[in-house]
């Protein structure tokens, strides 16, 4: 669709398609956000294009490079990150402003998540994503087919990681795109900057916690979530799109999207933990019981053994130590025993609660109150 009819739509509500039912957050972004989600991919679409194009002029191989950099963040995904910044900014400035001139802005988040993930699979050792192999496995694949000297998967985890730093520099680029006032551009940018920052803190613990687990706890692996997860997709993003419709870090409004912000992305990563663990491969895009596999002190584990009676904490503590699939599924069976999978639903409805409560008293242009409200329940009780 066209920017200008993006524009003019302004995102009105419109009932979701039958074929989204099942998967709540689909039919929720579909409800509010189908034509921003197709205004995204096709900037971003355009933007790679331009990209792979230059690249290819430097030496045919980076060409090559930069296209499998530009499939892994073309490659499916619900565009959370820029949805939350669109109703941020909508909440501030509200339903006649046109989208254009911010939308690269938006879709720079996609090319920032894309850094992180393909980032996170390496350090993970996943190995699929979305359903495909993700970047280090495709990429070690390639090379084995070509019969190309080395160790293809180290020369696949080299790449993806040059694909995640050049994603990163992607995402600068585009945001320089958005066509704002100058200083307003630089607040936005203290904003990504923080963003940034926070990330790499919440991934560092996320490492940190995979290597000292037995020294770890449900109030670190809840600030892992914290800076992992929810400060770059919902609350920071949030935060982003107010930037970009001018409001001040204390306004009211900014107060509201912190708060809310914080409970719905910490809500987000606590489904996660239990997707990691028994979501359905089919509809996550990744096998279940990775977490488990590699002994991720995760929220949902550190629960299970603070729960856990002296005998399953003891089977509970030798997670991740060369864990196969069948171990892995008697594992998942002995969490939720434990009472752990019912406490982490808990502490997701309690947020989500939370997160409804900040809406409530914010001075929010109303068709964003309701898209958030949707937002809120649908981020946080979905199945992939």
């Amino acid at each position: 669709m066209a920017n200008d009819a993006v524009a003019a739509n302004a995102f009105r509500v419109a009932p979701a398609e039958p074929a989204d039912r099942d998967d709540p957050i689909r039919a929720v972004l579909a409800a509010y956000t189908r034509d921003l989600i197709a205004a995204v991919d096709d900037t971003l679409a355009d933007f790679l294009a331009t990209e792979v194009a230059a690249l290819t002029r430097i030496d045919a191989a980076m060409g090559g490079f930069a296209a499998t950099a530009g499939e892994c963040v073309l490659a499916g995904g619900k565009r959370v990150r820029p949805t939350f910044a669109y109703w941020g900014w909508r909440g501030v400035i509200g339903n006649e402003e046109p989208l254009p001139p911010v939308l690269p802005a938006l879709s720079a988040l996609e090319l920032l998540h894309t850094f992180a993930l393909v980032h996170d699979d390496v350090m993970d050792a996943s190995a699929t994503r979305r359903g495909r192999p993700t970047a280090h496995v495709a990429v070690a694949a390639q090379h084995a087919a070509a019969g190309h000297r080395g160790d293809p998967e180290r020369f696949g985890e080299a790449v993806a990681v040059l694909i995640g730093d050049l994603c990163m520099v992607w995402a600068d680029r585009l945001l320089a795109q958005a066509t704002v006032a100058p200083a307003r551009l630089l607040d936005v940018r203290r904003c990504y900057d923080q963003m940034r920052v926070e990330t790499v803190a919440g991934q560092y613990l996320d490492v940190l916690g995979e290597s000292d687990s037995v020294n770890w706890s449900v109030d670190r692996a809840l600030r892992v979530a914290r800076y992992k997860t929810a400060s770059y997709t919902v609350q920071r993003p949030l935060l982003f799109g107010a930037c970009l419709a001018g409001a001040e870090p204390e306004a009211p409004l900014s107060t509201a999207y912190s708060r809310y912000g914080l409970a719905v992305g910490e809500a987000f990563q606590l489904r996660d933990d239990l997707l990691g663990v028994y979501g359905d491969p089919e509809t996550t895009g990744k096998p279940a019981g990775d977490d488990l596999r590699i002994g991720k002190p995760t929220t949902l584990l550190m629960l299970a053994r603070q729960l856990a009676t002296p005998a399953q904490r003891g089977a509970l503590e030798g997670a991740g130590d060369g864990t196969d699939e069948r171990e892995t599924a008697r594992l998942a069976e002995l969490v939720a025993d434990t009472g752990a999978v019912a406490r982490v639903e808990r502490m997701i409805d309690d947020r989500v609660a939370e997160a409804l409560a900040a809406l409530d008293s914010a001075p929010i242009e109303e068709t964003a109150r309701t898209a958030l409200t949707g937002l809120a329940t649908a981020a946080t009780h979905r199945r992939s």
